[in-house]
């Protein structure tokens, strides 16, 4: 017989479950209708086994309210038991902390989605002379002007779509924090933006798309703006336009978890479209090794079901266009250059200009590399942990 204080909990009804959890931790679950009045029950302060009596006078269902309890310790909703303090580790540290809520509860407004529609549609129309190609980037003949301005412009432009997203997460409650990570082969910064799932469906879109919408309304305006002025900062304008719109394709791939991915997990109803397709992966493979075992899928609903099956499908065939993209351009490219480098560096008839040269490629290929393995590593560490968040 257990009696527990909870913590402070939300809860929002999700068809026939409901998803419970504290968007202070990122922590959730999904009840279904007993297990929701079983946490009420002892919300209202009735020890488990009163909780059990009186939900099966209720519904009929002989819950093992006892174990239910100790999932709710596992997870953290549980404040004391039987009196006792239950000692909880402190929530990783939210980025850009003194950021509140009411800060930026604007980015929730219904009117903002229509205003960057609007700026879009306005670029649109007015067709300004900026071609989306290649050379639109080379907007100067020096080479260093060209690469410093694209990777400012680049980190910039990242950090305003990563941003976005904490905002809005933010303006639903949601902690949320910046950090490093990896997808597949990439390097790429992310938002853990984990509670949003128990914020209104609305809210949830808004913070998904938080990102794309930013960088389409920074394309747009640099356009527009490119529209009215000549030479220099015409070639300027034009080139921010190109850079805003590279990152959107990437977000297609939704085998990496991209932010439409999130979209269309939300859209689908499913739980965790990406760890089922995986499980699902896995099992499709033994089947053709003649090591089936049971199908994961079949626990799950039948609309998850068939979208976790077709799902499954684009991840391993992304995947292994991905990885073999890898192996056929990018390493090789890799590794013929760091061993010119290398060359370069040792050959005693090397040009200051030669070794200034190899060393900048060593230190940028081999730092990038280096901060892939470790951020890599950093997230492999994190999932055995369990402490992996849902990164936009």
């Amino acid at each position: 017989m257990s009696r527990v204080r909870l913590r402070e909990l939300a809860a929002r009804a999700d068809g026939p479950e409901w998803i419970v959890g504290r968007m202070a931790t990122g922590r959730f679950v999904a009840l279904p209708e007993s297990g929701k009045r079983a946490l009420d029950l002892l919300g209202e302060g009735l020890d488990s086994e009163e909780a059990a009596r009186r939900l099966l006078a209720e519904t009929g269902q002989d819950l093992d309210v006892a174990d239910f309890v100790d999932a709710l310790v596992g997870l953290g909703f549980v404040a004391e038991l039987d009196g006792r303090p239950v000692p909880e580790p402190g929530p990783p540290k939210p980025t850009l902390a003194r950021l509140r809520p009411r800060h930026v509860r604007f980015t929730l407004s219904p009117v903002l989605p229509v205003l960057v529609g609007l700026l879009i549609g306005a670029a649109l129309l007015a067709r300004p002379d900026v071609a989306l190609g290649y050379r639109t980037l080379l907007w100067s003949g020096h080479g260093s002007l060209v690469v410093a301005f694209g990777a400012a412009a680049g980190w910039a432009l990242l950090f305003l779509h990563e941003c976005a997203h904490l905002v809005t997460a933010r303006a639903t409650g949601v902690p949320a924090r910046m950090r490093l990570g990896t997808r597949l082969q990439f390097l790429v910064m992310q938002t853990d933006i984990s509670g949003i799932e128990l914020a209104p469906r609305r809210h949830r879109l808004t913070a998904y798309l938080a990102g794309i919408a930013t960088n389409l309304s920074v394309a747009a305006a640099a356009a527009l703006a490119a529209g009215t002025l000549h030479g220099t900062p015409h070639r300027l304008l034009a080139a921010l336009t190109v850079l805003a719109l590279l990152p959107l394709p990437f977000q297609l791939m939704v085998f990496m978890r991209t932010d439409v991915y999130f979209v269309l997990q939300d859209l689908l109803r499913c739980r965790d479209l990406y760890g089922d397709g995986r499980a699902y992966a896995r099992h499709a493979a033994r089947r053709l090794l003649g090591r089936a075992g049971t199908d994961p899928s079949r626990a799950l609903p039948a609309h998850e079901r068939r979208a976790v099956r077709v799902y499954a499908v684009v991840l391993v065939t992304g995947t292994a266009l991905c990885l073999a993209f890898l192996a056929t351009v990018t390493l090789p490219a890799d590794i013929t250059l760091l061993a010119r480098a290398a060359d370069a560096l040792n050959r005693p008839d090397a040009s200051p200009a030669e070794r200034l040269d190899a060393t900048a490629v060593a230190l940028a290929l081999g730092g990038v590399h280096v901060l892939w393995a470790r951020t890599w590593w950093r997230g492999r560490r994190a999932r055995q942990g369990g402490r992996a968040g849902r990164g936009k």
